[in-house]
């Protein structure tokens, strides 16, 4: 049978569900030798802030035993430098659908940002503004803890003149708060959820496995997927009309099921991609084959199945 794998996240229709998540697959090409960038729903770019970035001091990265905690802070180029050179890479391996993630320590460094898109070709389909950095206006709390700032963010980045979607932070319990306020300050999505605050300290040194700051960093992979699954869950009944993209701990089509039963249209693939370059092609296939195996014509039907 034939599947059709299309969804519509908002006012964009993508030919499949499967993304990959910001940060984890690079600013542009970097997977292209494993992987059709092409054939996915869409490609989603490691955050870009309006400058340059350097990031966290290493290390910067630890395995865990369900997955990965990461320090790297940010580390870009920059807008500007990426529509320069990062852009035109994917575009020449027929890249045509890019969702370009965007953060900033400012309502104006988000401004930025933003603006600096606007002049960006419709292959930049949509720009989701991390919302999980600490607001260096505001005490340092994250933005996406606080409905009010998150939806002033929100609100600057739409001289972007495109589709906004808001990722959001499962360390809170005002997760489904926030996302109505962004969805009222005009974002068309969201997507939930991002890495976990967590540590590694190693016994023998006595002293934290990453080099940042504190020491801490963000989990992700596998240990995070409930914790996912429920935050969409929660959001599809807050806001059952708010398109939602679900990521954290996708490595199979089940997975991605899971995520589409709670109430997402679509999902991003992460961490299973440090593992295997090619997990988000698997994802899809799979997805595909469980579809005809359950003879479920149309992916978009799963979506919210799990609500009765």
């Amino acid at each position: 049978m034939s599947v059709d794998l299309s969804v519509s996240v908002g006012s964009i229709t993508l030919p499949n569900p499967v993304m990959v998540a910001s940060g984890t697959a690079g600013h542009s090409t970097e997977l292209s030798a494993y992987l059709d960038l092409a054939g996915l729903g869409a490609f989603v770019v490691k955050s870009l802030s309006a400058d340059p970035w350097d990031g966290n001091p290493g290390p910067r990265v630890h395995q865990t035993p369900a997955g990965m905690i990461n320090s790297v802070g940010l580390q870009g180029p920059g807008v500007a430098a990426w529509l320069g050179d990062g852009l035109a890479k994917l575009r020449r391996v027929g890249v045509e659908r890019i969702v370009v993630s965007i953060w900033g320590r400012t309502v104006d460094e988000y401004r930025r940002a933003a603006q600096m898109l606007a002049e960006a070709p419709a292959s930049v389909i949509a720009v989701e503004v991390n919302l999980s950095c600490p607001n260096l206006d505001g005490g340092r709390h994250l933005f996406a803890h606080d409905p009010d700032t998150a939806a002033e963010v929100i609100e600057a980045c739409g001289v972007a003149d495109r589709p906004l979607w808001a990722k959001l932070s499962p360390n809170t319990d005002r997760t489904a708060e926030v996302a109505g306020a962004v969805a009222a300050a005009g974002a068309e999505a969201v997507t939930l959820t991002n890495t976990l605050l967590g540590m590694s300290i190693d016994p023998e040194t006595r002293r934290p496995r990453l080099g940042s700051g504190a020491g801490g960093g963000g989990v992700s992979g596998p240990a995070i997927h409930p914790v996912a699954v429920r935050a969409v869950y929660d959001c599809r009944v807050a806001h059952p009309d708010l398109p939602i993209i679900g990521v954290g701990g996708v490595a199979t089509a089940a997975d991605a099921v899971e995520f589409l039963l709670a109430g997402a249209q679509a999902c991003q693939v992460g961490t299973a991609t440090f593992a295997d370059p090619r997990a988000p092609r698997h994802v899809l296939d799979d997805l595909r084959a469980w579809c005809e195996a359950h003879k479920i014509d149309r992916v978009r039907e799963l979506s919210g199945g799990a609500h009765g």
